[in-house]
């Protein structure tokens, strides 16, 4: 007699459990050198840093990573060597099918997306707001802090913009 109402909520729970929408977390590279492609020190001790601040036991809950398309003489690279230990670790690859002023690209992908977990968007810090603006199709993104390179940005679903912010906390970069 109790079979059949223990079979509805195991169908309820399991259809809102795959109709859940991810939240998408927006980073910037980590920090750069003075001159030259790549990541300075700091940027790959960020990098480093990611593995554990979005890593399996997190609360983020990463199942798909964006990175902007690098360039093939190593230009607009960092978003991507900013996760790729990340990405290494979780068993991702990193999406960069889009470039960084395709905005509309990520919005595709990130409401297209129909697997487990959450998304984690990096990329230049003045497309971010570009992005934030696409998903939620309006112009009130905040802007990313030129000297900032630990900011996290909270999207959730229905991705009507950004509704908090957090830091890395990366050890020794931002304390």
């Amino acid at each position: 007699m109790h079979l059949p109402t223990l079979f509805g909520a195991v169908a309820l729970l399991t259809t809102t459990v795959a109709a859940a929408k991810p939240t998408v977390y927006l980073i910037r590279h980590g920090e750069k050198p003075v001159s030259g492609n790549g990541l300075s020190t700091a940027g790959q001790q960020r990098a480093q840093c990611l593995r554990s601040v979005f890593g399996a036991s997190s609360r983020y809950q990463i199942g798909h990573i964006m990175a902007q398309t690098p360039k093939s003489d190593g230009k607009r690279k960092r978003p991507y060597d900013t996760v790729a230990p990340l990405a290494a670790d979780l068993g991702l690859s990193v999406d960069t099918t889009c470039g960084r002023d395709d905005a509309k690209c990520v919005e595709d992908v990130v409401k297209g997306y129909t697997g487990a977990g959450n998304i984690l968007i990096c990329w230049e810090h003045d497309a971010l707001s570009d992005i934030v603006d696409e998903l939620a199709k309006d112009d009130d993104a905040p802007t990313y802090p030129d000297d900032a390179f630990n900011i996290i940005w909270i999207d959730p679903y229905p991705y009507d913009g950004v509704t908090a912010q957090e830091s890395e906390n990366c050890p020794g970069l931002d304390n």
